[in-house]
Order: C-alpha cells, then sequence, then structure tokens
C-alpha cells in the first residue's frame, strides 16, 4: 500500500485502548457518515494499518486507519 499515510500516535493509541476495554467510538469513515464502532483488533497487513470494528448492527467491519477520521 505505497499510498498509506500514518495516522497519528494518539488515534492510533485510542483505537487500541477502545479495543482492549470495548469502548465504543464515534468515527466517520472517509466521506461517510459519523458510526458508531467497537474496536475489535488493530493490526498491519500489506505495508498499512486496519481496524476491525463491529458496528452498531453487530455487523463486521475492516477499515484502513488512513480512511477513518474522529
Amino acid at each position: 500500500m505505497s499510498d498509506y499515510r500514518p495516522i497519528p500516535c494518539a488515534d492510533h493509541e485510542r483505537l487500541e485502548f477502545a479495543a482492549l476495554t470495548k469502548q465504543w467510538l464515534e468515527v466517520r469513515v472517509e466521506g461517510g457518515m459519523v458510526q458508531r464502532l467497537l474496536p475489535l483488533d488493530v493490526y498491519t497487513r500489506d505495508g498499512a494499518e486496519w481496524l476491525k470494528a463491529e458496528n452498531e448492527r453487530g455487523e463486521a467491519m475492516i477499515v484502513r486507519l488512513d480512511r477513518l477520521t474522529f
């Protein structure tokens, strides 16, 4: 993923902490509406960082971290 832009460390830590403590976060997924997500895991793959989360309907999502804003 040559176009991946690392996110600020504070945002990364916020996601990891929310995953560890099972806290819901309100985020905007690139160009979309604000959503409440429950972060489940933050990991690196293919040269980018990813968030595995669940939305309020219980649907699983995987989102590249540089596609999120808080």
